[in-house]
């Protein structure tokens, strides 16, 4: 949904109308919007130009407010953030590295509150249901992302200078600790994450996603 609003206002401030219709409750209230709501009982019969197998990986849309030209100060002990996604692969790689004497605070984010499976003494923070401007803060306040899996929140990281720790195999808890480990024991690649992180998101910035939706969406157009 994140995306769909981000893109949505892209296009937008590119003079689209856009008109969001779901079968939600209303209006998110974590992320304001341009677009106008239409809430529906059934999708059946909507006439979508976008539908189910639409690439959402290639139209990601980073908020300009997470883009950081420089980096304040590092955390001691590093401050490693999780968020919702591959949940029990990043715990176990947080583990693997803790098990190899990495000391970190692992800050964890999620939609919801925890289960009773999250193992929370492993948890120096927990947050829950951020808003946009929430996250952005949170994500500038950590000096790595545990991602198991790529999406925006990785891309939301590299905008913001924070190195990603991430993996081909989004299942191997000790690949992906073995990078954590990498990535929490050498400033210089820290360094030199943020960097090329910093080039990697300028192609995620919203005007520049907009154009190529605008291209995709024109033979339906």
């Amino acid at each position: 949904m994140q995306t769909i609003l981000a893109l949505a206002d892209a296009l937008i401030d590119r003079g689209h109308d856009v008109r969001i219709v779901t079968t939600a409750d209303g209006p998110v209230t974590w992320r304001a919007s341009n677009a106008s709501w239409e809430l529906v009982d059934t999708l059946d019969g909507i006439d979508a130009q976008i539908d189910a197998a639409f690439p959402w990986q290639e139209f990601l849309v980073i908020d300009d407010a997470m883009f950081r030209a420089r980096t304040p100060r590092e955390h001691e002990p590093l401050r490693v953030l999780l968020d919702g996604i591959g949940v029990p692969t990043g715990y176990g790689a947080a583990a693997h590295a803790r098990w190899f004497h990495q000391q970190f605070d692992l800050i964890r984010c999620a939609p919801y509150a925890p289960t009773r499976d999250e193992p929370l003494d492993s948890v120096q923070e927990f947050h829950v249901a951020l808003t946009t401007p929430e996250m952005t803060r949170l994500i500038h306040s950590c000096d790595v992302l545990l991602a198991p899996e790529h999406g925006l929140r990785s891309a939301e990281a590299r905008a913001a200078g924070v190195p990603v720790a991430s993996v081909a195999d989004a299942d191997n808890a000790v690949e992906l600790g073995e990078r954590l480990i990498e990535i929490l024991s050498s400033e210089e690649l820290r360094d030199q994450l943020r960097a090329q992180g910093r080039i990697d998101a300028e192609m995620d910035r919203a005007e520049g996603v907009a154009k190529r939706l605008e291209a995709f969406l024109k033979p339906a157009l």
